[in-house]
């Protein structure tokens, strides 16, 4: 049976399982839309500007690990999501932006909102393509989605042109997909799992470190049980944190210039660091020269490009954060911490993050959301309310926080309606300007 692109994009959607499409349209869209309207699976969130919506389909994979989908126009359409391609791209968010585009004839010419957004995004995404014909529409979808999600997850992003949306074609999608070159790995070499906890045995101040890639994988409930199960002592970047429970009496806390004394301290006196999903950035590092001198540190990380990259790593081991996790679990013994964590206790009481004041202070804010808000997503920009949330908020299975790694993220305006209606019965916004 012969369809339309158009018609073949939305079986695409659906065989992907989408819920929920954030578009916006256009005239180089609109055959898309059109296909769109005479079904009622997909949902589609129309907001007031592109902008708004990628950063709320970036909202949405955060809050659901679902990919966000997203539907623009092209020209215009197109560039308005290059902030937010950017602000999940490098937070390794699953994001599979469709843009509009004018018919493959006119592509180069300059014709009327005509940009080359293949290019634009290329080195702000993880896979960025323009279907040129038509009977490779379903499997540059499929390709789209797959290269999205796996290995370490990002954004892509497909432009459509006219005549390809309006040509006819079969209307089979494949099932699976193969790309050569490409073969995310996701499973820990059990000889540098061994040698990790070889080290970890021998240690005297061990350190867990957990970063975002945790969340991202949703290996918290295997975080917790191995935190519990070996003994040691937890520190996080913020976008590590809620990997477990901020109540935990092994928690820490952030380290870095969100963080407090007793968590970088720990950094500074630990003699092994164990660190999962982070990227060693400069906001934990400081100057890598001196960040964790003289220990030894084990790296887990889904991406090899970010192991040794930043800083010096002893035992490097790439794997899927939760898979690590696991093999962890299953192979690791108590640790005796009785000491070291005596001593961290000592400077989280004689250095509290927390202070005493008076009058309507940040801490007294955001220690009232903790209060009230229970069952709940909380969210934050990026500047001084994202320090203050991080350092204060408590964070537990029922309360989840979205926060940005870096200073790309504007405004979202009205779009925090998209994510109470699709991840939880409250979400909070956190914004001082």
């Amino acid at each position: 049976m012969e369809i339309s692109g158009a018609e073949l994009f939305v079986k695409a959607l659906k065989e992907e399982r989408v819920e929920i499409l954030f578009g916006y349209p256009g005239g180089q869209a609109i055959d898309l839309f059109d296909a769109l309207y005479g079904q009622n699976e997909i949902e589609v969130i129309l907001p007031r500007h592109e902008q708004g919506l990628i950063h709320a389909a970036d909202g949405y994979a955060r809050s659901t690990g679902k990919p966000g989908v997203c539907l623009v126009t092209s020209g215009p359409g197109a560039t308005n999501l290059v902030t937010g391609i950017a602000t999940a791209n490098y937070d390794s968010v699953p994001l599979v932006c469709f843009t509009g585009q004018v018919a493959t004839n006119l592509i180069g010419n300059d014709a009327f909102q005509e940009v080359d957004i293949v290019g634009i995004t290329r080195n702000i995404c993880k896979y960025s393509v323009t279907v040129r014909d038509r009977k490779d529409l379903g499997e540059i979808i499929k390709k789209a989605f797959y290269i999205a999600r796996t290995g370490k997850p990002g954004v892509v992003v497909v432009d459509l042109p006219k005549d390809i949306q309006r040509a006819t074609g079969e209307d089979t999608y494949p099932e699976t997909v193969a790309l050569r070159g490409y073969k995310p790995g996701s499973t820990a070499h059990e000889g540098q799992i061994k040698k990790a906890i070889g080290v970890l045995a021998q240690a005297e101040r061990p350190l867990l470190l957990i970063g975002g890639g945790v969340n991202i994988a949703h290996g918290q409930k295997e975080m917790k049980q191995l935190v519990e199960s070996i003994g040691m002592p937890v520190v996080t970047t913020i976008m590590g944190k809620g990997a477990i429970p901020t109540d935990h009496p092994l928690y820490i806390g952030n380290i870095g210039i969100h963080g407090g004394y007793a968590a970088n301290r720990a950094i500074s006196d630990c003699d092994v660091l164990l660190s999962i999903g982070t990227r060693f950035n400069d906001r934990i590092t400081g100057k890598t020269e001196t960040f964790a001198k003289d220990i030894t540190l084990i790296h887990i990380d889904i991406d090899p490009a970010s192991i040794s990259r930043n800083v010096k790593v002893d035992i490097p081991i790439v794997a899927d954060a939760k898979k690590a996790i696991e093999l962890l679990l299953r192979k690791t013994s108590r640790l005796d911490c009785g000491v070291w964590l005596s001593e961290i206790a000592g400077w989280k009481e004689a250095y509290p993050l927390k202070r005493k004041s008076e009058g309507l202070t940040p801490q007294r804010i955001i220690e009232q959301i903790n209060n009230s808000f229970q069952n709940s997503v909380v969210v934050t920009d990026v500047g001084q309310n994202q320090l203050w949330t991080t350092q204060f908020l408590e964070l537990d299975e029922n309360r989840m926080m979205l926060t940005w790694d870096t200073d790309f993220l504007l405004p979202w305006e009205q779009n925090w309606e998209t994510l109470i209606k699709t991840s939880s019965p409250y979400a909070v916004t956190v914004e001082c300007r």
